[in-house]
């Protein structure tokens, strides 16, 4: 297998599952020191299982992304032991409740604001300063249609998709004088677990697989990538 990554110091997002997993998984087995973090203890330590079986090496963070004081505290462990972190990948979401805006309760906003764009936000405000220590620092988030759809029903979804869209334009445009390239990608409709969730009646055998996804991803975050502040569409396969 090609050790393309080989060197790299990369950390991922909700990694114990889905296409956090195969991301995680295919970095480690192409060379990079894989840091997964996930709330799920089993996924990420079959992922350690895999990783290592493949030759690989992994640094495994069981965290709940709303642990905010834990995701401040990360960017200085990571400095102590690398000095560095070469690839950001923030994969882990939440969909939330499929329901009309007047009727979600602000416990369930909150929560999903708080997942999907404030705990970006604070690694974002950690991993930065790592981010510029490489020589090619890169960062990738992922979204989903609804921030441009606006699909009924889809609002919470939609709102904090649209915010990390916004953040993640808005960091890649003040780190135009560095050599970091920051990304955001629509992986489309993937058999997920998440996926399952909004659409329960969907057959998922029709669905790209996270292993075919993560493929697909895994290019936009190496060094001769030259886009930031861009979208990409998987499905298209072009830069929106």
């Amino acid at each position: 297998m090609e050790k393309d990554f080989d060197g790299r110091v990369a950390l991922v997002t909700g990694a114990s599952r889905g296409i956090g997993y195969q991301i995680a998984k295919k970095l480690g087995e192409r060379g990079a020191h894989v840091i997964a973090l996930a709330r799920t203890v089993g996924g990420l330590e079959d992922l350690d299982d895999e990783i290592k079986s493949a030759g690989g090496q992994t640094t495994l963070v069981p965290l709940d992304l709303m642990d905010f004081d834990a995701l401040d505290r990360l960017g200085a462990a990571l400095f102590e032991r690398w000095k560095k972190l070469d690839i950001l990948i923030g994969n882990a979401g939440m969909l939330g409740v499929l329901s009309p805006i007047g009727h979600i309760s602000p416990k369930d906003f909150e929560k999903v604001m708080s997942t999907n764009v404030t705990a970006n936000w604070r690694l974002i405000r950690s991993l930065d300063p790592l981010l510029r220590q490489s020589d090619a620092g890169r960062a990738l988030f992922l979204t989903a249609v609804q921030a441009q759809t606006c699909t009924a029903f889809w609002g919470l979804h939609a709102i904090s998709k649209a915010a990390v869209e916004a953040m993640t334009k808005t960091w890649a445009n003040e780190s135009l004088q560095t050599s970091m390239k920051i990304n955001m990608a629509d992986p489309g409709p993937t058999r997920t677990g998440l996926r399952a969730k909004a659409m329960p009646g969907e057959i998922p055998d029709n669905l790209a697989t996270p292993d075919l996804v993560a493929e697909d991803l895994l290019a936009l975050v190496k060094p001769d990538v030259l886009e930031t502040g861009r979208l990409y569409d998987r499905v298209s396969q072009e830069w929106v």
